[in-house]
C-alpha cells in the first residue's frame, strides 16, 4: 500500500520515536521499529491463556478466565526498557502504544473475545498525583483503541500505597497489598466479563487483591492483560 504525501509530510514535520530505542520510526513503521519489534521477549501466553505460567498464579485465587503478558520483563534488560520509561520517565504515550500493539498482536488468538469492560489496576491518589498518570490507565486506553472494549476506571480505588514492590518478596508482596483495593460500585462491573490491566505481573499479588475486589460485585469473570510478566 503507497504512503500519501500528507503522511510523509507529517512524519517529517513530527518524527515518531520507537518506544523501546527511542530510534526515529520509518514512515511504514508501526508503534515500535522492526529491529526492537524482532528481538522482544515474547511471550506468546495469548495463544494458551487459560493454561500458561502467567494463568496459575491466578488460580484458586480468583474467578480468572484467562491470563497473558506481551513480553517477558527482565529489569534493566535494553529489549524491556521501555516499561521502565513509562513507570518512572514521564513518558505515558509509550503505555497507550505498547497496549495498543499488544491488543493487536493478541487479538489474533481471541484473547478478547467476550471480554466487556476493561479495569486498570488503580494507583494510589497520592501516588498517582506524584507521577502524573496511571501508567495502567494508559496501557488500558491502548488497548480499548485497538479493540472498542470500554475501560472502566470508576468501579474500584486503590486506598493505600505500601511502597514499590521491586524489591520486596513473594509474601511481602501479598502482605503489602492486603486490603489496598476497595471495591467503590460493583454495578459498573456486575454480571461482566472484566479485564483487569497491569504493566508488570511478578507474583500477582497486586492483581489478585484488586480483583478479589471486583469478585465482590457480583457474578464477575476476570481475565489479566500485563505489558510484562517476570519469571520466577
Amino acid at each position: 500500500m503507497s504512503i500519501s504525501i500528507f503522511v510523509r509530510l507529517a512524519d517529517f514535520l513530527a518524527p515518531r520515536r520507537c518506544p523501546v530505542c527511542g530510534g526515529r520510526l520509518q514512515v511504514q513503521e508501526e508503534t515500535i521499529c522492526a529491529q526492537c519489534n524482532l528481538h522482544l521477549p515474547r511471550t506468546g501466553f495469548s495463544r494458551d491463556a487459560f493454561d500458561n505460567e502467567m494463568a496459575r498464579l491466578f488460580w484458586v485465587q480468583l474467578p480468572i478466565e484467562r491470563a497473558a503478558a506481551l513480553i517477558f520483563y527482565t529489569p534493566k534488560a535494553e529489549a524491556t526498557h521501555f516499561i521502565h520509561q513509562l513507570k518512572y520517565a514521564n513518558q505515558p504515550e509509550i503505555g497507550e502504544q505498547m497496549g495498543w500493539l499488544t491488543a493487536r498482536e493478541m487479538a489474533a488468538d481471541h484473547f478478547f473475545d467476550g471480554i466487556d469492560v476493561i479495569v486498570p489496576i488503580p494507583l494510589a491518589p497520592k501516588r498517582e498525583r506524584e507521577r502524573g498518570y496511571n501508567q495502567s490507565l494508559m496501557i488500558a486506553r491502548g488497548v480499548s483503541r485497538a479493540t472498542g472494549i470500554p475501560v472502566e476506571s470508576r468501579a474500584v480505588r486503590r486506598k493505600t500505597y505500601g511502597g514499590s514492590q521491586t524489591q520486596k518478596g513473594r509474601w511481602e508482596r501479598r502482605e503489602n497489598v492486603t486490603d489496598a483495593f476497595q471495591l467503590v460500585d460493583g454495578r459498573r462491573i456486575a454480571g461482566k466479563h472484566v479485564l483487569l490491566v497491569d504493566d508488570v505481573v511478578t507474583t500477582g499479588a497486586t492483581a489478585i487483591a484488586c480483583g478479589q475486589q471486583l469478585a465482590k460485585a457480583g457474578n464477575v469473570r476476570i481475565s489479566i492483560l500485563s505489558l510484562g510478566f517476570t519469571k520466577g
